[in-house]
């Protein structure tokens, strides 16, 4: 894996993955996905959609789970009162919008033939963002790679810790995975950012 990077002609941003890292990056994004959808926190459905728009009755307190308190954080940690309402009336769209995003990535993957399940070694997925795509899959890695830190617990400094670590280590396999998005996210950074 090369990382993205704009093609020189059509100005569009690409990126090469094997079988295996778009596999990864899809299960990565699955269960952001589940996570953001299965804990009662998002509105009920309605039937109407111009109800469900005007339903405000989301999420009081902030969420049970490390990973979704990290990705909707209090905005008002010292009035109670104002976080809740700030919290109810913002979580649920927060996470329709983090949860779509990481399906643009889902389908982006199986669209450039990502199978359902993989079966075999050799397969090269080819990816191609427009500007909006890949800004969209930009945000999904922040929330991946933030779901990530919290759950190993990530902190400032601590690469040593990390890489103390055994190779065999299944904590710091699971580092690798967040270095490895942080790289995504970097050069696709750079990507966007070049012309």
């Amino acid at each position: 894996m090369s990382g993205f990077a704009r093609h020189r002609r059509s100005k569009r941003i690409i990126a090469n993955f094997t079988g295996f890292e778009a596999d990864l990056l899809r299960s990565l994004a699955a269960q952001l996905v589940e996570l953001l959808r299965n804990e009662a926190a998002a509105p009920v459905e309605h039937q109407d959609p111009f109800e469900a728009m005007l339903d405000f009755s989301g999420p009081t307190s902030e969420p049970d789970d490390p990973v979704l308190a990290r990705l909707f954080p209090t905005a008002y940690p010292e009035d109670e009162e104002a976080a809740s309402e700030f919290r109810r009336f913002t979580e649920g769209s927060l996470r329709d919008g983090k949860a779509d995003a990481a399906c643009v990535v889902i389908d982006v993957l199986e669209d450039a033939g990502l199978p359902p399940e993989l079966t075999g070694d050799g397969l090269m997925i080819d990816v191609e963002l427009d500007e909006p795509t890949a800004e969209t899959w930009m945000r999904s890695f922040t929330d991946l790679r933030l779901a990530l830190a919290t759950r190993l617990g990530v902190e400032e400094n601590d690469e040593d810790y990390w890489l103390s670590l055994p190779d065999d280590d299944p904590r710091s396999q699971a580092h690798d995975i967040y270095d490895w998005v942080g790289y995504l996210q970097e050069t696709l950074i750079d990507a966007l950012t070049s012309r």
